[in-house]
């Protein structure tokens, strides 16, 4: 009984809400969503869109719609994730207290890890934050660090430059363009195991953990009455999904396919 309602519940969101931010699809209702690639999280590279793509997918199959995402750089995505009626939000987003205003935040979609990554020729191991005052640090245009990060960084404490995206950052570590360089854990492991970078270059990055806290990233829906009934169906439908079982397994299936492309890197002259 109780699954026949969930079933009727979560058909009636469907009808509810694909028609104002999406398509029909070979007649299953469609919603957009604008994202950037930061792989291995949300990308154009890898199955399913990535780990937060392949719960996005799950979760709208369930509620008998598809879930299309469409790739731009970070700025973009947010402009276009809360303000076109195209696209029902964007996603992976961390939860800020600023983004709390324009955001309806979805239940979890993963959980990530930030690190201070460094060259192993000048290694950085700071036990805590103030110990990183004097230090020129790297960061990515748009994105959040933590609360405590960035408001260090907004009072000056902390001297950061930013760009825009984690590659070119490590490609500025390299050159010793600064010493150090927040990341999140599985993206640099993500970046240094894909072609781009040598095995030279991946054994010279070393990285410091401890620093941040673990936080769990969110689809981000417009902060709209359609965009919180779109939230709502969506905690609906996960509800009755096994999001830890899910993650563990698409990172068992990345974890194969990047040993077999760091293998590839490993047999390079």
């Amino acid at each position: 009984m109780k699954n026949a309602l969930n079933k009727l519940r979560l058909l009636g969101w469907s009808v509810l809400l694909a028609a104002p931010a999406g398509a029909a699809s070979q007649g299953a209702a469609a919603l957009n969503f604008a994202s950037n690639e930061w792989p291995p999280f949300v990308t154009s590279t890898l199955p399913a869109n990535g780990m937060a793509g392949s719960l996005l997918t799950s979760v709208y199959e369930r509620m008998g719609m598809t879930a299309h995402i469409e790739y731009f750089p970070w700025k973009r995505t947010m402009e276009l994730g809360l303000n076109d009626p195209r696209y029902a939000g964007f996603l992976a987003v961390w939860r800020t207290p600023e983004r709390e205003k324009v955001c309806h935040f979805s239940h979890s979609i993963g959980n990530t890890v930030t690190v201070l990554a460094y060259l192993k020729d000048a290694p950085i191991q700071p036990a805590t934050l103030a110990d990183l005052q004097g230090i020129r640090i790297g960061t990515v245009a748009g994105y959040t660090n933590g609360d405590q990060f960035d408001a260090m960084a907004a009072a000056g404490v902390l001297h950061t430059e930013e760009a825009y995206s984690d590659e070119l950052n490590l490609r500025k570590l390299l050159t010793k363009r600064f010493p150090a360089m927040v990341i999140e854990k599985r993206v640099l492991r993500h970046l240094l195991g894909s072609e781009r970078f040598t095995r030279e270059e991946r054994e010279r990055i070393g990285f410091a953990e401890g620093l941040f806290r673990e936080r769990s990233i969110h689809v981000c829906f417009k902060r709209t009455p359609q965009g919180l009934a779109q939230q709502r169906a969506f905690n609906d439908a996960v509800r009755d999904i096994d999001l830890q079982k899910a993650e563990r397994d698409y990172w068992r299936r990345i974890g194969v396919e990047l040993a077999r492309a760091q293998a590839r890197t490993l047999q390079q002259p």
